[in-house]
């Protein structure tokens, strides 16, 4: 039921009044207060409600923080001595989904097991219900100005930056309070909270932050900061309007954070370019499964100083261990404001990266296949997420979606022409398992 960013799907079909308030059962049977948060979906408000009645029904006590960013959710566990946090989003998916991701006391999301645990409380239909005189509370409650003073804290900026923030019509908010609290000038897009995200669809790819990246470029803005509905995502843009990948973005937080002989986690898909560019500061890169929940079980262990997936999360284990995006912004502007992201980009290699995704009937057999054939032609193979092969030069991935019968191939080389060789293996392979 749970995938690694929780539940997850389109209202009325996957997600559903009654799926959370069985989520809020299974919950509150171990949970005396828990917080809760929405991203501005309009169908927010109804799960909202549906889940802390299962809560109380529990005899559970609930925070609500209303609308409120993801990341202000987890930290907010911690903050009002609560045992769980629940976000209630959909993240970057379009306006007719939603769904449930639940947190722990460190900001960590749950793990497997704790996934596991509520997901069979729900399929058994298991509740402990109170009686009249034993229900929990629901008070209101207001963590931003707390995440605000949090992110302030976190960074040094002597010479604050001009600032342009797409909050995409999302939660993210908060960061354009912490910019201007820093002293930055800073100009918004799509501040106007929206579930329907009419300003832009909710994820902040380079298509999506065009506009952001054009207006940057002809503005004196130093840089321009990108939030998905939840504002868990943090993407950007350089002074000169380039949109800054995953990967590099990546590489950048990963050498400002590491100290040598420190470690940095991302996981199977990240470019060579991450790698190669810590090298050159003794600081080696843990691959881990892709999913936040992942990195940041990684980066929770001694010595991992930082952790990030190019799609936009980013963890600071000094912080926090849930992707905080408004974080990620204000390490950014500090960041920017200290050397220009552009020249700062230009002194890391990247590397031509190619993707694509094959539908497929059955994924998990055709990914069997996948195993034993590259078992049979290949030594350096890893099996933590998919089927990964490390030729040298080069590598690639296949590895099934999460959410999808789709199986996803990623490949890439130092050189042009090697990485188109060794994409076109890595898709006549699947086609010789799919057959």
């Amino acid at each position: 039921m749970f995938g690694t960013s929780g539940i997850r799907g389109p209202v009325g079909e996957t997600v559903t009044a009654d799926l959370a308030l069985s989520v809020g059962r299974g919950l509150g049977a171990d949970a005396e207060r828990v917080v809760v948060g929405r991203d501005p979906r309009e169908s927010g408000e109804l799960l909202t409600d549906a889940l802390t009645a299962g809560l109380r029904e529990s005899g559970t006590d609930v925070l609500d923080l209303g609308l409120a960013a993801t990341p202000t959710v987890a930290r907010a566990v911690a903050w009002e001595e609560a045992d769980a946090g629940v976000s209630i989003t959909a993240s970057h998916n379009p306006p007719a989904d939603n769904g449930i991701k639940l947190w722990q006391e460190s900001g960590q999301a749950f793990d497997a097991e704790r996934r596991e645990t509520i997901s069979q409380r729900v399929r058994e239909g298991a509740a402990d219900l109170q009686g009249w005189d034993a229900l929990g509370d629901r008070r209101d409650a207001d963590a931003r100005e707390r995440h605000v003073r949090a992110l302030v804290s976190a960074v040094d900026v002597a010479d604050p930056p001009s600032v342009i923030v797409d909050v995409g019509n999302g939660a993210g908010g908060v960061t354009v309070d912490a910019l201007q609290e820093l002293g930055c000038h800073v100009q918004t897009l799509n501040a106007q909270p929206d579930g329907s995200f009419p300003g832009r669809p909710s994820e902040p790819t380079a298509e999506n932050c065009d506009s952001l990246a054009t207006l940057v470029a002809e503005s004196d803005a130093d840089l321009g900061i990108a939030h998905d509905g939840d504002a868990d995502r943090m993407r950007a843009v350089a002074g000169d309007g380039t949109y800054l990948s995953g990967d590099v973005t990546l590489a950048l937080f990963a050498r400002a954070a590491a100290d040598p002989g420190q470690r940095v986690a991302a996981p199977v898909d990240t470019s060579l370019a991450v790698a190669d560019h810590l090298a050159e500061i003794d600081v080696p890169v843990e691959r881990t499964q892709v999913g936040d929940v992942y990195v940041a079980e990684r980066v929770a262990e001694d010595g991992v100083a930082f952790g990030g997936e190019p799609s936009g999360a980013w963890i600071w284990p000094d912080a926090t261990l849930c992707p905080d995006g408004p974080l990620a912004a204000c390490r950014l502007v500090e960041l920017a404001a200290e050397r220009p992201l552009e020249d700062r980009a230009a002194e890391i290699d990247t590397y031509p990266i190619r993707r694509d995704s094959v539908a497929v009937d059955d994924k998990a057999a055709v990914m069997d296949r996948v195993r034993d054939l590259v078992a049979d032609r290949y030594d350096a193979v890893e099996t933590l997420d998919g089927v990964r092969v490390d030729l040298g030069d080069g590598w690639f991935l296949l590895r099934a979606s999460g959410t999808q019968p789709l199986i996803r191939i990623t490949a890439e080389a130092r050189g042009a022409n090697r990485a188109e060789t060794i994409f076109a293996d890595a898709r006549d392979l699947l086609e010789t398992a799919r057959s």
